[in-house]
């Protein structure tokens, strides 16, 4: 029977994700029903909400209990997506946003584009088969772009604007902000506690250790950690006899 349940949970889960997906066969049967109960309940959810108007299980965000979603019309959600308990998710801005296939948000993460109604942000995009961890916050007023198979830990954070704040005479909430945007590159591993700054550009194949604090150009491969965060060494290389190459070759965050 166990066997039976795995391989049938096997098929339904890759199917439903697009690409191979093996649960472990150590398991036991009663977490793996649990499991197919959760997921069914979050895709009946999503259908029950008018989320996604198909039939097609395919096309069904799985829903966590207590999740908000606003200015859906600004919602854009690929095959797959699965949304933790508590997420809240605002489509006000002028993109909208975006989850590709298979994108997964955990618990209580928020993502917001427009912060105040006298300006509309831009938006946030997620490529396909990327996640973000439990309280994850993305601030994508200034525009934020996550791409393919990027994986993130806890309380990963991102700001993607800056206040303005040079006049003495004026108060700093009413002297406006800039705005770079934020960019993720393709197969990127980002440590829990990262805050990435407006301007942030990580090219793909970067790991962002724990914590750390980046703003600036990444380059790809580069492995980062500290506050401000700098490149210590690139994939592939020795950490014990890597030697990290000057600007321009390895810029560092500041």
């Amino acid at each position: 029977m166990h066997s039976l349940i795995l391989k049938l949970l096997n098929s339904v889960a890759t199917r439903l994700k697009g690409e191979p997906y093996q649960i472990d066969p150590n398991l036991p049967l009663t977490a793996l029903l649990g499991y197919a109960l959760t997921r069914a309940a979050g895709m009946a959810r999503c259908l029950l909400r008018g989320v996604v108007l198909s039939w097609d299980p395919r096309q069904l965000a799985c829903l966590g209990p207590g999740v908000v979603l606003t200015h859906r019309s600004g919602i854009r959600f690929g095959r797959g997506v699965t949304l933790g308990r508590g997420v809240m998710i605002d489509g006000l801005a002028r993109d909208g946003v975006v989850l590709g296939d298979g994108c997964t948000i955990g618990p209580y993460g928020i993502v917001r584009a427009t912060g105040v109604l006298s300006q509309l942000g831009k938006g946030f995009r997620m490529g396909h088969f990327s996640s973000m961890d439990a309280f994850a916050f993305v601030g994508a007023s200034g525009g934020v772009i996550v791409g393919d198979n990027v994986i993130m830990g806890q309380k990963v954070s991102f700001h993607a604007e800056e206040h303005l704040f040079d006049d003495l005479h004026t108060p700093i909430r009413r002297q406006g902000v800039k705005q770079q945007g934020i960019v993720i590159g393709d197969d990127c591993w980002v440590g829990s506690n990262v805050t990435f700054l407006d301007g942030a550009h990580v090219e793909s194949g970067c790991v962002i250790g724990a914590g750390a604090i980046v703003k600036g150009h990444i380059p790809a491969n580069a492995v980062v950690v500290g506050n401000p965060g700098r490149v210590i060494r690139f994939r592939g290389e020795a950490a014990a006899t890597a030697t990290v190459p000057q600007a321009p070759h390895a810029s560092r965050a500041s």
